[in-house]
């Protein structure tokens, strides 16, 4: 597999779980470069160790970064830019906190915690692309958001994230319309139910056993990277869908 060779890529929150799944993902599918970034650095350290022993030859850049501080992300993506010889073919806005647990309904919702939530979910993935989008504009690039079914449905108790994800919906549809005649395609991704830190702390009653490992969500990703999607803009795919699964498995 190497529909992603000489592509450089950009993953939030790509320390554990989905977000180092898809940089695994992602090269072994080829890329010249991934950078990886979360807020704990023995996290992505060990991060970086697992996507290399998928091939030495990668560049792996490890940023320890908090995408809810704005001066992080100018931050991230400078330093990204720099490494990778002014390339961004790839953003992953995967980067997401569940908020406090266990989560309260909105009437007892802390301000502080409820804009904490925003920023790292919606605010981020927002300054990411308005900042990527320059290096992008000019040969083309893929920009991946990571949604959730709490985008569509509002469940109660999931307050703040799942609110996220709804603005999160509307962003990556307003990006992907204002960008149709450019050469950035912009499509969002809900993973489903997955065996995650984050997914156990939310629903910690729960059996996560019965929660598909990230490690088999990441074809669709891969493929919405890649070139093969060039014609792709604007959609909103589920990762879990029968016609996913073997590739999936076989990811």
């Amino acid at each position: 597999m190497n529909s992603l060779q000489g592509k450089y890529a950009l993953i939030t929150g790509a320390s554990q779980g989905l977000g180092l799944e898809l940089a695994i993902a992602f090269a072994r599918a080829g890329a010249a470069g991934i950078a990886i970034v979360a807020r704990n650095k023995a996290l992505l350290d060990v991060a970086r160790d697992l996507i290399q022993e998928v091939d030495k030859q990668i560049q792996v850049l490890a940023i320890v970064a908090d995408v809810s501080q704005a001066q992080d992300i100018e931050r991230i993506v400078a330093t990204t830019l720099n490494a990778f010889g002014g390339h961004i073919d790839i953003l992953v806005n995967n980067a997401s906190t569940i908020g406090p647990e266990p989560m309260p309904f909105l009437l007892d919702y802390p301000l502080e915690d409820f804009r904490n939530v925003l920023n790292t979910n919606l605010i981020a993935p927002f300054l990411l692309i308005k900042k990527v989008l320059p290096a992008m504009i000019e040969n083309g690039g893929s920009i991946i958001n990571v949604t959730s079914d709490a985008g569509i449905t509002g469940y109660p108790g999931w307050g703040a994230y799942g609110i996220s994800k709804f603005g999160l919906e509307g962003l990556s549809q307003t990006w992907a319309a204002e960008l149709e005649e450019s050469n950035v395609r912009v499509n969002w991704v809900d993973p489903g139910n997955m065996n995650t830190a984050m997914h156990r702390a939310a629903e910690p009653d729960e059996d996560p056993t019965q929660w598909a490992n990230p490690a088999y969500v990441t074809s669709i990703f891969v493929y919405l990277a890649s070139d093969e999607s060039k014609h792709v803009n604007g959609q909103r795919f589920h990762a879990q869908t029968e016609e996913d699964e073997p590739l999936s498995q076989a990811a």
